[in-house]
Parts: structure tokens; C-alpha cells; sequence
């Protein structure tokens, strides 16, 4: 510490690096070299990197299969199983033995060469660390013996083709030309395989939208883009990011002369259609309750699907045949006369200048466009045979509602006997509404609020009952006045009636407190 202060201080000698020169201390001693901009001479940046190699690092590998000593026998501590002494029993590589070499001594492994490397941070990942380059020489050899023996196929193929036309034409060609026949272009070999554009691998309904994937079957330079089809903003969507256009661009053009009509052609038409059959066969299977799932088992799933249409095409063909044995097949029976299938017959028929037929054939009454002389419910008239009161309805049982049942004649008497029933209803009713009306009168007399001019009263009964109304008026004010045992009798004769108006209290009179 001393020195360290003296020489801050510039009383000690300065401490120098391994070129001799002076170092400042007040740069990190951690750095190797000063920042350029203390020192413009010195090298820059080599203090933020370790640019000195570890000599404990090394970028070597394992000498794979190298065998260092082979015993003769057994000795202790070694593999059990081989004999070994690099490796314990539990991890020994070998096919287990019968009988291992600690108890046979014989057949006794080679020592295994053990090597510990300390890599450094490239070394650590470097993927081809210990590749052997010369490994990769089989590879070679066997796309060399392929080629070879597809050109030697090639050269036999045209030898026979040669054959074949020398017998055909039986002529004698120039060498020249066999040569250039036999001469084989490597760039061509297996042309069909170099140039598959008629491949295409996609994968339907990606995250964008549409088809995507390696798509092999490119077009023709030559060839219109699908998005230049036909360049009106409201037609069909292109998606660009996925090159994909679902609808049809030009759907007006006659589609015997276009080539593309959309990306949703290729899911109606193909296996794409017969998944998609087989898919909904699975959910209606499903939801019908079969144990079947399109995902989870696609064999069973299938394999119902056949069996489902077998089973359909049995059944409509039991049916055809079951309809045909009912009521024939016109297809298969004789062919009808010539005279009959053209409408030909002996009949003369006269016509005039308009076409109007003169003589020859009988007028045919028009008829309707609705089903004639056809009886439902068991009726024996068609409806609106018979009208009555505003009504249609059947003749046969007389009846006004369509869809009824036929009661025949029975109906008929009871809708009479119903009829002459209601009438008597009526009349009886008004016999006693007749009879009703001279008690409503008297009761009108007593109980109403209009005093008829004909009405005759007792004028002793009058007073009474004035003096009854009176007493029922003082007992109505003082309650002590009423007796214990009241007896009510609700029948109101006439005077009564006329006591209660000549007593009662017009509110609206103006002199109503004078009258008490």
C-alpha cells in the first residue's frame, strides 16, 4: 500500500508493462491495454475482450476406438462381464456372456482409451467437433454406383429399342447414328423425377386463409396471373400473403375455355368431395348415437361409411325392384305399334285457312286445372256440390266444413232435427220474454226512480208507511233507539216505495237543511 501511495504521489518509480512501458494508474488494472482515448499509439478495444489464448483450452476430441492394453488375464477390480479395466460391469457395451471373463478368463477386452478435454466456449458448440471427414465417403460411393447403374439401365433400353426397329425395318442404319442415339445426356437422366411440377404439396386452411406450402405445379411464364383475371375491385378476394383466391375471378366466362375457377374447385370436386361426405357421415353417425369419431379411429370411420353405402344401394334397388313387381316396367314390355307411338289413324280431319278444324274431330270440353271427380273422406260428391245460405259444401250429406267426415243420409236428419230443434230454442224464448216484461214493469213501478203517471197508492198504507220511514230516519241518528230484536222484511210495497222518495234527501237541493 505504501508503494502503491508513493507512486501515486510520484515519489516511486512507475511500474512499467511487458514492453517496458509506463502504465497509468488510474486505468483498471484489469485491462490489458489503455482506451484510445488516453492513448492514440496504443491498440483499441483489445481490454474488453480476453484476446490471449488459454493454454489449458483445447479444441481436440476423443480418439474414438483407440485400445491402449490387453491382458492376458483377469485382474481384480475390472469388468466382470469382459474383463476390462476402464469401465465397471453396470456399463460395460458388451453382449452379456454365459459365463463372464472373471470366471473363464479367457477372451479378456482390450483397455479403452479415457481422455478428458477442458473445451473452451467455441469449443463447447462446435457442431462438427471430431466430425471425420472421411465418413462421409460412403455417401458418395453409393450416389456414384446409383448413377452408374441408371445409366447402364438407360443404355440397355435404347440397345433394345435399336433391336426392335432394325427388325421392324429390316435396314442397316449409319454408326454415326447409333452412336448419337446411345449417347445419353446426364442432364436429362430421370428427367421426369428432376422436373416434377406436376407435384403439388400444400396444406389447406392455414393461419392466413388459404392454401399454402411447397408449391411445385408453377405456371407458365406466359401465362395471365389469377389475380390479373379480372381486374374489377368487387370481384374475387386475392390474398397475396398466401397466394390464395377461394372464388371464382371470371364466373360469366363459359368454363369449357378457362383454366381456373377459383381455389374452392379443388374442395367440390375429387377426394376432397368424398371426405367431406365421409366427415358428415361421421357427425350424423355421431349424432345418432354410433360410437364413431372422424380424428379419434378414421378406419372405423371409413369402414362404416362403405358398409353405409352398400346397405343404401341394396335397400333402393329392393325398392325398385319391389315397385317394378307391383306395377310393372313399361320399359321392358313390347314396343308399341308404329301407327300408336306416332299418333298415325285412318281418321280424317279438315282444317281452314286459320287452322281452325272444320270436320273430322269431336270438340272436347276444357278441363280444369284442378283434380276431378276425386271423393275424400269417404264422401260420394266433390265439394261445392251444394250451396246453402252463403255457403259451399257436400251434397251427399249436406255438410259445410271441407274437411268432414261423410255422415250420408243420417247426417242429413240430424242436421234437420238440430235445425228444428234451435228454432223451437228461439221461439220458446221469446214466449218468455213476453211473459217477463209486465213483472218487470211493476217492479220497475216500485223500485225505480220514475214515478209512473197510472200508478194508483192507498193513502192510509201511504201515511203508515210515512210514519214508518220517520222512525227508521230517528233510529238511523241515535242507535240507542233501535231495538234489541230487529225483524226485516225486504218485500217493499208501492206506498213504501213513494215514503222513501217524499222522505229521502235530495243533496243537490239547495234548501235540503230547511226540510228537517
Amino acid at each position: 500500500m505504501e508503494l502503491e501511495e508513493a507512486r501515486k504521489a510520484g515519489l516511486a518509480p512507475a511500474e512499467v508493462d511487458e514492453d517496458g512501458k509506463e502504465i497509468n494508474p488510474h486505468i483498471p488494472q484489469y485491462m490489458s491495454s489503455a482506451p484510445w482515448y488516453l492513448n492514440a499509439e496504443r491498440p483499441s478495444l483489445k481490454h474488453q475482450r480476453k484476446w490471449k489464448s488459454d493454454p489449458n483450452y483445447t479444441k481436440s476430441w476423443y480418439d474414438r476406438g483407440t485400445k491402449i492394453f490387453q491382458a492376458d488375464k483377469y485382474r481384480k477390480g475390472a469388468c466382470e462381464n469382459c474383463g476390462a479395466m476402464t469401465h465397471s460391469t453396470k456399463t460395460c457395451m458388451e453382449r452379456p456372456r454365459k459365463l463372464g471373463a472373471r470366471w473363464t478368463g479367457k477372451s479378456i477386452a482390450p483397455d479403452e482409451k479415457i481422455e478428458t478435454f477442458e473445451l473452451d466456449y467455441d469449443g463447447k458448440r462446435d457442431r462438427w467437433n471430431g466430425y471425420d471427414a472421411a465418413s462421409y465417403k460412403h455417401v458418395i460411393e453409393r450416389y456414384e454406383a446409383r448413377d452408374e447403374a441408371r445409366k447402364k439401365y438407360l443404355k440397355d433400353q435404347q440397345l433394345k429399342k435399336l433391336e426392335k426397329n432394325n427388325q421392324n425395318e429390316d435396314g442397316v442404319s449409319d454408326d454415326e447414328d447409333n452412336e448419337d442415339v446411345l449417347k445419353v445426356d446426364e442432364a436429362k437422366v430421370d428427367e421426369s423425377k428432376q422436373m416434377d411440377f406436376a407435384k403439388v404439396e400444400k396444406r389447406v386452411r392455414t393461419t392466413g386463409g388459404g392454401s399454402t406450402g411447397t408449391v411445385r405445379n408453377l405456371r407458365i411464364r406466359e401465362d395471365t396471373a389469377k389475380y390479373l383475371l379480372n381486374l374489377d375491385v368487387n370481384s374475387a378476394h386475392y390474398d397475396p400473403k398466401t397466394r390464395s383466391m377461394r372464388e371464382d375471378p371470371v364466373p360469366d366466362t363459359d368454363p369449357n375455355e378457362k383454366f381456373y375457377a377459383g381455389d374452392n374447385q379443388n374442395r367440390v370436386s375429387g377426394q376432397a368431395l368424398e371426405f367431406k361426405q365421409l366427415n358428415i357421415h361421421a357427425w350424423e353417425a355421431f349424432d345418432k348415437g354410433q360410437d364413431v369419431h372422424m380424428q379419434a379411429a378414421p378406419s372405423q370411420a371409413e369402414l362404416l361409411y362403405r358398409n353405409f353405402k352398400i346397405n343404401k344401394e341394396k335397400l333402393k334397388s329392393q325398392t325398385k325392384d319391389t315397385i317394378m313387381e307391383k306395377y310393372g316396367n313399361a320399359a321392358t314390355e313390347e314396343a308399341l305399334p308404329r301407327e300408336l307411338l306416332l299418333g298415325q289413324s285412318e281418321r280424317e280431319v279438315e282444317y281452314d285457312r286459320a287452322g281452325r278444324i272444320i270436320k273430322g274431330q269431336e270438340t272436347s270440353l276444357p278441363k280444369s286445372k284442378y283434380e276431378e271427380d276425386v271423393y275424400i273422406n269417404n264422401h260420394t260428391s266433390v265439394w261445392g256440390s251444394w250451396w246453402k245460405d252463403h255457403q259451399w259444401g257436400y251434397k251427399c250429406c249436406q255438410q259445410t266444413v271441407r274437411n268432414s267426415y261423410c255422415t250420408g243420409a243420417a247426417g242429413i236428419e240430424a242436421a234437420e232435427a238440430a235445425a228444428d230443434l234451435m228454432k223451437a230454442n228461439i221461439a220458446r224464448k221469446e214466449a218468455n220474454e213476453d211473459m217477463l216484461a209486465p213483472a218487470q214493469e211493476k217492479k220497475l213501478a216500485a223500485w225505480g226512480s220514475e214515478v209512473p203517471e197510472d200508478l194508483d197508492l192507498d193513502e192510509e198504507k201511504l201515511v203508515e208507511a210515512l210514519k214508518k220511514e220517520d222512525e227508521r230516519w230517528r233510529e238511523e241518528k241515535d242507535e240507542r233507539k233501535r231495538k234489541y230484536n230487529v225483524k226485516w222484511n225486504d218485500d217493499v210495497t208501492p206506498e213504501e216505495m213513494e215514503a222513501y222518495r217524499m222522505k229521502r234527501v235530495h243533496h243537490d237541493d239547495p234548501m235540503k237543511d230547511f226540510l228537517n
